[in-house]
């Protein structure tokens, strides 16, 4: 490999998110308060007055975030829009996004004149981010190391006249990172496909590409089939590998009425989560005004990490035994009529042993029986789950074991009872529904190349990993990212950002600087656009945009502000402006796309799959819901029916001294947007270069609070990467597991180290040792 043997990566040399190694003292006291509530009110009055210094802009998006009929979709997570007319549908981390994105900093050329790129690349994330909105294009010089400002009509020709030159399409590679909107979605894809290449990677495949294959696999569709109507039905809910109150906080609202209204709200994870505990929702003013909170949970399972495989077969291996005695325990009529492969499937669950199903899944047997209790007592449940069944080598069969769980009981095709996967950003499932995938279906080549009369390339293209290894490789030349900040969330960071370097020509398109601005190609360029919060006036008058929640809801998206500066243009327009340069004997309309979105949408109903009277349907008040085969038990599988896998369970203990090392989140961060070095519900002040550990790992390696440590990886090659002087931090996680934020830790995860079933990295399943720094 290009970085050697052994990689070091030093926070306090380079590239650093090590704000936290200044003199403030670091904090670790438990927290104790109920998740949301005056907590999360607090924190973001706080966040909009003392840091961004905008009270009356954030307490007007509170007002229209999520709207459904006037507002625009929060550009955080794809929890879906409430339906019953709420008009406080929000989170702190959706305020804190939207605030961040509508500051009033600038990030001007008379700033870029000011600071090298060289040094640029030594400040941290949170400082690139935080000088502001971009508010033109700006061009990399090499002589003087200096971005400098370019118009946008030769900004055009330098990226048209780059992709012209090159010797084949698939020397370049097209990027997205989930908030694209379905228009430009639409608009991207089609340009990169007429330019002659499949190389459309986007964030899925780095966090639920599994879910969508094993998915695909069991039930011939790559989305759950539940609703947030189902929700409110289930008698029992399941809610795996997920950090509800920072990740997708929302959701908390549902969790809450749940356990209200009595159903059984199951949280598996190797970290008892704030959200898996209590909330005070903030929109219930009494229970804000009598602080009191509500249950999230009626029981949590501390699963060892990549140990949900082994619950859900020991779930399984319990029903499958009450079934013996109980003729109601399985769904007999369902499984002979919708599925296939059970015969097989039971000889599977009966040949694994209790014994190896406790060692697997770091549980009791008593434990697992109780959450098949549960399930078996329950009419209608749901199984939920997020990046902590996803990341790991066996994400995809995991998957396709809780859909085989489902099946036993017929918990498909009904109201309350479903697969539900929670996707971690808005719209990235709206990007996979409108052609961002670099494995396309055939079907929708056929009928993208009818619509919209063009040849389109049949070869599977690039993912992320074989993006950058391409890259590392000199086969890849040009690169461009429809937002995002690819090489900061990318695995292997060191790895990534050489081969980042060695790329000829980068292009990113973006609202605020980031590392993939300053980590770049010989040639770069910095495409300023319009955010979601802001006005999209184009030739035919103001323009709405659509979104896909995570539940395969389309709804509108109304900007309300001001655009950050005149020069700014949206992200159809700058598709379009580059489509033209780049393919001069187009004959895509593509000036009359820009000009009215309703023209975008008419071509995309006749293409896309439940599109149809895309334009009627989307101005309804909430939109659709795209139809879900699956959800009606038509399947479109090899066999025209669910199909249960017969996976032999994973092992995923360790040798003696090693670790298996999670990458996270943190409370106050969205992605890699790193708002302050605090965690409060994890009891974090101050720090963000650690490692939690359970204290029984610590005690063996003679370690204590606060101790500084070495955290070394061995990928499967051997190759070894580390980290220096973290500090330790003990935690309620199971013995043989630690956990620490991305994306500091991405160093340690190696470009090698990714599921051969989902190609997804391995960013929750990195084997470590932590020594004593020397």
């Amino acid at each position: 490999m290009a970085d050697g043997p052994h990689t070091i990566w030093d926070p306090d040399r380079g590239p650093s998110e090590a704000a936290d190694r200044a003199a403030v003292p670091a904090v670790n006291a438990p927290y104790k308060h109920p998740a949301a509530g005056w907590g999360a009110a607090i924190a973001v009055s706080k966040f909009m007055v003392l840091k961004e210094h905008e009270p009356f802009i954030g307490t007007k998006a509170i007002l229209k975030m999520n709207h459904q009929v006037h507002g625009f979709d929060c550009p955080g997570c794809a929890w879906p829009d409430a339906t019953d007319g709420l008009l406080l549908d929000v989170c702190e981390n959706g305020i804190k996004h939207v605030t961040w994105e509508m500051t009033h900093k600038r990030c001007t050329p008379e700033f870029f004149a000011q600071h090298t790129v060289t040094e640029l690349a030594t400040w941290s994330s949170y400082d690139l981010e935080d000088q502001g909105r971009l508010t033109e294009p700006m061009v990399y010089d090499p002589e003087t190391d200096h971005y400098v400002p370019i118009s946008w009509a030769d900004a055009f020709e330098m990226t048209g006249k780059a992709l012209r030159e090159l010797s084949d399409p698939n020397e370049a590679s097209f990027y997205t990172s989930g908030r694209l909107g379905n228009e430009a979605t639409f608009l991207y894809q089609l340009m990169v496909r007429e330019y002659g290449t499949n190389n459309l990677p986007d964030c899925s495949n780095m966090c639920h590409e599994a879910s969508g294959r094993g998915l695909q696999a069991s039930l011939g569709t790559g989305k759950g089939t539940c609703d947030l109507e189902d929700w409110d039905k289930a008698d029992a809910l399941f809610v795996m590998g997920i950090n509800a109150a920072s990740n997708a906080p929302r959701m908390l609202t549902a969790l809450a009425k749940a356990y209200k209204r009595g159903a059984q709200v199951v949280h598996v994870n190797p970290l008892i989560e704030a959200g898996a505990t209590k909330t005070i929702i903030p929109h219930d003013f009494v229970a804000m005004g009598t602080f009191h909170p509500t249950k999230t949970g009626t029981l949590n399972l501390q699963v060892r990490i990549g140990g949900d495989f082994a619950l859900i077969r020991g779930m399984a291996k319990a029903v499958l035994e009450e079934s013996a005695t109980n003729e109601k325990a399985l769904d007999h009529e369902f499984i002979e009529r919708y599925t296939v492969g059970f015969d097989d499937y039971v000889r599977e669950v009966e040949a694994t042993t209790w014994a190896d199903i406790q060692t697997q899944s770091g549980l009791s047997e008593a434990e697992i029986r109780k959450a098949a209790r549960i399930y078996c007592d329950s009419d209608r449940s749901i199984i939920s789950w997020c990046l902590g069944i996803t990341q790991h080598e066996h994400g995809v069969e995991t998957i396709r074991e809780i859909v085989n769980l489902l099946l036993m009981r017929g918990n498909l095709g009904r109201e309350g009872a479903g697969p539900s996967p929670v996707r971690g950003h808005s719209n990235v499932q709206g990007n996979r529904t409108c052609g961002i995938d670099n494995n396309p279906p055939a079907e929708f080549l056929d009928r993208l190349a009818k619509v919209c009369e063009i040849d389109v390339p049949r070869a599977n293209g690039y993912d992320v990993v074989a993006t950058i290894e391409a890259m590392q490789k000199g086969k890849l030349k040009f690169f461009m990212s429809m937002g995002g900040n690819f090489v900061q969330a990318a695995p292997d960071s060191a790895y990534t950002f050489e081969a980042f370097q060695k790329t000829d020509f980068t292009v990113i398109v973006s609202t605020k600087l980031n590392r993939s601005h300053v980590i770049h190609g010989k040639k770069a360029l910095i495409l300023p656009c319009l955010a979601r919060t802001e006005h999209d006036h184009q030739r035919s008058g103001p323009q709405v945009i659509s979104m896909e929640n995570g539940m395969a809801v389309v709804h509108l998206s109304r900007g309300m502000k001001k655009p950050a500066s005149p020069h700014l243009l949206s992200e159809p327009a700058i598709l379009a402006g580059i489509a033209k340069a780049a393919l001069p004997e187009t004959k895509t309309p593509w000036e009359y796309y820009v000009e009215d979105y309703d023209r975008i949408r008419d071509t995309m109903s006749k293409v896309l799959d439940g599109f149809e009277d895309y334009n009627r349907r989307v101005r309804l008040g909430l939109g659709f819901r795209i139809r879900q085969p699956a959800r009606e038990l038509i399947f479109l599988t090899p066999s025209a029916k669910a199909e249960f896998s017969a996976a032999t369970l994973p092992d995923t203990t360790n040798p003696p001294g090693v670790l298996t090392l999670a990458t996270q989140r943190s409370q106050d961060q969205w992605n890699t947007t790193i708002y302050t070095n605090n965690d409060r519900y994890r009891g974090v002040k101050n720090l963000r270069t650690l490692i939690f550990m359970n204290s029984a790992d610590m005690h063996d390696r003679g370690l204590k609070e606060f101790d500084e440590v070495d955290i070394t990886s061995t990928a499967r090659d051997g190759s070894k990467r580390s980290l220096y002087k973290y500090k330790v931090v003990p935690y309620d996680i199971p013995v043989g597991c630690a956990a620490g934020y991305m994306p500091e830790m991405n160093v340690l995860c190696a470009i090698g180290d990714y599921s051969t079933e989902s190609d997804q990295p391995l960013m929750k399943s990195v084997k470590v040792t932590v020594t004593p720094s020397s």
